[in-house]
């Protein structure tokens, strides 16, 4: 059954603000700290890696609660209410830190804000997420379930180009990142608060969550349609957080043009905004895995094209960017629609519904990722020797050029040759559902 636009619309709004703020600081934060805040490359990444690493505990106990909580409010809202200002204060205390601070401590507060910023969205974004997997247990629904969630998520990340001119036109990049976050956290939390209010959640499943966590992570890793999931998502994570990290360099040192680093990720995000129709209906007529596998590899061969890029090369760089982001739509769509499905394997196996667990394990391999992504990008630079705002050896220049492009065509070829023998295809999903449906009417006899 299609569900109203309505609907679609509450559950997305969120995303929002994600959309912001999760790509200013995987695209920018890195530069900022090196080379507004004075941290060091390598510092930075360690700040990061370690901060992903937090998310190893929190993720897991956030999704396991939230499948837990029982309020008359449902599993999910009573999180975003619980985490909307949390979210917004942590947000701009990262960004803008006290310039009296010695460096000593300035790497302390920044270490502490990041902290709070992921747990933050932690507690926010893992009910969210679980909550999209409820909303519909139909195959081609979820497709336009989250297509419509990564719209409005990609209405976000436009937004972040006009944030990165600004910062990068500022006189005083401190003040306009502090102003620039404060607003960004007072929308995210007033759509959360939105989203909690408005939409009401299936309450089919409250009381259903697994009822021991380390039971519920067995399951998880029980689950070979999960792991292989979960593996696949790392790769295509590392590859991505590796790119958006290093594009803010590459840019500058390579290209020779600073400016055109928000041109270069507006081109890749609003061709993959406007090719989200396209692949919702593809995805009526073809099966998600050879759609997942097809994105996959496209978008790695685009970025392993990139290494031809040069200095002054900007037609051939945001061509690239653009049609790499068009292929990566598909990926958008298919991927948490998949994890739903799988989702509902476990529910067979098992008699629960635990979405927030499931929904935390790839979110925990998502940040895991994205701090290695941060961590190769910070080394990487360190050992080639760069510095920032001068003109750069050729290692350095290297560096960003392999960072670019052949390091994540390697990941995103290894993550399509995993995904190959992925086994929950349409028709296994439909038995699944049968024997779900065929149980439940048992049961209520």
């Amino acid at each position: 059954m299609q569900l109203p636009l309505r609907t679609l619309v509450l559950y997305a709004a969120p995303g929002l603000g994600f959309g912001f703020m999760t790509l200013l600081v995987s695209t920018y934060f890195m530069k900022h700290a090196t080379d507004v805040l004075a941290i060091p490359a390598a510092t930075m990444g360690a700040i990061l890696l370690l901060s992903r690493g937090w998310d190893a505990v929190a993720d897991p106990v956030a999704g396991y609660l939230s499948d837990r909580t029982q309020t008359r409010f449902g599993r999910r809202r009573p999180w975003l209410v619980a985490g909307a200002l949390p979210l917004a204060l942590a947000f701009a205390l990262t960004w803008s830190p006290p310039a009296w601070l010695s460096p000593g401590a300035l790497v302390w507060w920044t270490g502490g804000a990041v902290l709070l910023l992921f747990t933050s969205l932690t507690l926010c974004r893992m009910p969210h997420e679980a909550l999209g997997a409820e909303l519909s247990s139909d195959y081609h629904e979820r497709n336009r379930v989250f297509g419509v969630k990564r719209a409005v998520f990609g209405v976000g990340t436009l937004a972040v180009f006009g944030a990165l001119f600004l910062l990068g036109e500022a006189k005083d990049p401190r003040a306009t990142a502090f102003g620039l976050a404060v607003g960004a956290g007072a929308v995210t939390a007033a759509l959360l608060l939105f989203t909690a209010v408005a939409l009401r959640e299936p309450a089919a499943h409250l009381g259903r969550g697994a009822a021991h966590p380390f039971r519920a992570a067995r399951d998880v890793l029980a689950n070979p349609h999960a792991r292989r999931l979960l593996a696949v998502g790392f790769l295509q994570q590392v590859a991505t957080g590796t790119v958006t990290t290093a594009a803010a360099y590459h840019t500058q040192y390579v290209l020779g043009d600073a400016g055109a680093f928000p041109v270069l990720l507006g081109c890749f995000f609003l061709a993959s905004l406007l090719s989200i129709p396209l692949w919702l209906r593809i995805g009526q007529r073809v099966d998600k895995k050879p759609l997942l596998v097809a994105s996959m590899v496209g978008v790695g061969l685009v970025l392993g094209s990139m290494f031809l890029v040069g200095p002054g090369d900007h037609v051939l760089l945001f061509s690239l960017a653009a049609v790499g982001g068009c292929l990566a739509g598909g990926l958008d769509v298919v991927m948490p629609s998949l994890q739903a499905d799988v989702i509902d394997w476990d529910e067979h196996r098992t008699g629960e519904r635990k979405e927030g667990v499931y929904v935390a394990a790839w979110h925990l391999a998502e940040k895991l990722a994205l701090g290695v992504a941060a961590a190769v990008t910070g080394l990487a630079l360190t050992a080639s020797s760069f510095v920032p705002n001068a003109e750069q050896d050729a290692p350095a220049l290297l560096a960003m050029r392999l960072l670019l492009s052949l390091f994540p065509l390697a990941c995103y070829t290894a993550g399509a040759v995993l995904f190959v023998r992925f086994g929950l295809d349409r028709a296994a999903h439909a038995r699944v559902q049968h024997e779900i449906k065929a149980r439940g009417c048992v049961a209520a006899a």
